[in-house]
């Protein structure tokens, strides 16, 4: 078994909704066929309507490959450009959702209008409310148990004031443990317990060349520098591009407080395509949903992914919750699988000495 990558199904009800207020004729399509997707995800409606002047903006890599697969364009829009239809799947997490609102004003042209699409039970109506109080009257409907809603602000209506308070909750923050991170990653505001239980049964030996894989804002990473004083180059993965920033100030603060010199490298990428080096040591804290779906697969993609980038008798440590069925393929890719703690609901579990 070998590392191919994961794709997670697309909030096809969630994209659905957002085209009826199209397809009604309620709304018009740009007729320069310009548009700007804010958290764009591909599917099925996106495919059928996009044309070549959208340009969809995703920070999850593997979100951001598959809109590049199905054809449409993907990237960032520039400083000071503009759009006449700005398209929204805003997150659930509020500080990251109204910062989002800011952003998508910033590049809606005057005149122009902003469609965001919700599921209900993520806070939709909240969202709603939050826009209506920045940039004026919003319409809206329900459909597929998603709300959409929209505005087409008057000269005047946005509030500029509250639109620069909003801005700045998406910018990388300390928290009160004193790490760098931001609204919307995981565990942005806290140490994540599972993560922590597993950094306190590193083992003593751990060194070589060491890969944190979904590093998000780097604790882990951190903890390896700190407790692990023979490791000699450590290769940081994440996906989520939010997180890269105080992924980057975590871990340099970090290597400074240590005291000596580190190889190190962060990598924007996706884990379940396999890794980009060979290491004596992974450590992981492997997602295992999509939202709130549970997918057990993703994080057994994980597990694939560092056995096929161990050295031979390379270790790898990660942390789950208990319920997640991994001893299997652990089994059957490694000699060697024990496990070093069952507690708060996680198990820590060391895997080492590859099956040929």
């Amino acid at each position: 078994m070998t590392a191919a990558g994961f794709s997670a199904a697309a909030p096809e009800a969630a994209l659905d909704a957002l085209f009826v207020a199209f397809a009604s004729g309620g709304l018009p399509l740009p007729t320069d066929g310009r548009a700007l997707f804010l958290r764009a995800r591909a599917g099925v409606r996106l495919r059928e309507l996009a044309q070549p002047g959208w340009l969809c903006e995703q920070s999850f890599l593997p979100f951001a490959d598959e809109l590049a697969r199905c054809g449409l364009r993907v990237g960032e829009a520039g400083e000071g450009e503009t759009f006449p239809l700005v398209l929204l799947l805003p997150p659930r997490q509020r500080d990251e959702a109204r910062a989002l609102f800011t952003r998508a004003l910033d590049h809606l042209a005057p005149g122009g209008t902003l469609v965001a699409s919700m599921p209900n039970a993520e806070g939709a109506k909240s969202s709603e409310a939050d826009l209506k109080r920045l940039a004026g009257a919003v319409g809206s409907l329900s459909k597929h148990h998603c709300r959409v809603f929209w505005t087409t602000p008057r000269p005047g209506a946005i509030d500029r004031a509250l639109q620069d308070a909003w801005r700045a909750l998406d910018a990388p923050r300390e928290t009160a443990e004193g790490w760098w991170s931001r609204p919307g990653l995981f565990a942005w505001d806290r140490v994540d317990r599972a993560s922590a239980l597993l950094a306190e049964h590193f083992p003593e030996d751990l060194h070589g060349r060491m890969a944190d894989l979904g590093a998000g804002y780097g604790y882990l990473s951190t903890q390896l520098i700190e407790r692990c004083p023979r490791l000699a180059a450590l290769d940081l993965y994440e996906a989520e591009g939010r997180a890269l920033e105080p992924l980057h100030r975590n871990v340099a603060n970090a290597v400074a407080k240590s005291g000596h010199g580190l190889h190190m490298n962060v990598h924007w990428h996706d884990v379940t395509r396999g890794l980009l080096d060979r290491y004596d040591v992974i450590v992981s804290n492997p997602p295992f949903h999509l939202g709130r779906a549970d997918l057990p697969e993703l994080g057994r993609a994980f597990i694939t992914s560092a056995a096929d980038a161990l050295t031979s008798q390379g270790r790898l440590l990660i942390v789950a919750n208990r319920h997640l069925p991994y001893e299997d393929l652990l089994a059957a890719r490694f000699a060697e699988v024990r496990q070093l703690a069952l507690q708060d609901g996680f198990k820590v579990i060391e895997a080492r000495s590859l099956r040929a």
